[in-house]
């Protein structure tokens, strides 16, 4: 397995597939990089480099008692960035991911970035304050906390559900698709999964998005019961200068069923622009 180290010593495991213009993945929480997996495959296969890290604390990676804050993954991103060498990168971040590449950008610039790529992204914040009337109340993030704390276990069992838009009448569940989602869950360490819970909810990207300078995808489902279109994608996409925003009727916040193979198709025909 492959992995770099990071200043203050905590190493990050990345996948590294292809050859070609670098594609670089964040992905969200409580998972890893291979939920990026199918993503991966189909830009590699049309001619790209598709690179993904478990962020610090998440799957593979180091499971470190302090660093495990906004700023420190997108330093962690940039570390990634600058060990490979790669540049004129696509980045593209799901979730908690897209506010890592929202951060990334807000702190290191875009030297190494062409393009980047929000999905059911949680900027510009998420949680509801009184310049944020649109957020989620706190309670529904300590709710998460609690439910981590106590039982992580059953507690992504039952997140899975809405994840995925497998609790709403008539929807198709894959128990598959729910397997993974604790698995890769249950490889969170806990100290890691309960600090991040205040990263994706409580940062303010506002000011990152605002330093976006290149042509960024801004995509989302319209049944995302996670993170919110109102308050998450639509704002976003105002924000970033040249964004084009892209509204997936129905679709949830994990990529699922129909909704994978429609992002895919998106994502591949933006980086390939």
């Amino acid at each position: 397995m492959s992995f770099i180290t990071t200043d203050d010593g905590t190493q990050i495991f990345y996948k590294d597939w292809g050859a070609g213009r670098p594609v670089v993945f964040s992905h969200g929480w409580p998972l890893n990089a291979d939920t990026w997996d199918d993503q991966m495959m189909l830009v590699a296969e049309h001619g790209f480099r598709a690179v993904a890290h478990d962020r610090r604390g998440h799957g593979r990676s180091g499971q470190p008692w302090h660093g495990n804050d906004m700023d420190t993954y997108a330093d962690d991103l940039a570390k990634l960035v600058e060990t490979l060498d790669l540049r004129d990168a696509i980045l593209v971040g799901h979730s908690t991911g897209g506010g890592e590449v929202a951060r990334y950008i807000g702190r290191h610039g875009t030297s190494r970035v062409s393009k980047a790529v929000l999905l059911g992204a949680v900027p510009p914040i998420m949680v509801r304050t009184d310049a944020n009337p649109d957020g989620l109340p706190i309670d529904v993030f300590d709710g998460i906390r609690a439910g981590v704390a106590a039982d992580r276990s059953q507690f992504y069992r039952d997140l899975s559900m809405s994840f995925f838009g497998f609790n709403r009448p008539g929807a198709q569940v894959s128990q598959g698709a729910r397997d993974a989602f604790w698995m890769w869950g249950m490889q969170v360490g806990l100290k890691g999964a309960y600090d991040c819970v205040k990263q994706f909810s409580e940062t303010d990207f506002t000011e990152d998005l605002k330093r976006f300078d290149v042509p960024t995808l801004v995509a989302h489902g319209d049944d995302d019961q996670i993170v919110p279109i109102g308050a998450a994608g639509l704002k976003s996409a105002k924000l970033i200068k040249d964004a084009t925003l892209k509204v997936y009727p129905g679709r949830p916040h994990g990529l699922v069923g129909a909704y994978k193979d429609e992002f895919g198709t998106d994502l591949l025909a933006f980086v390939t622009s």
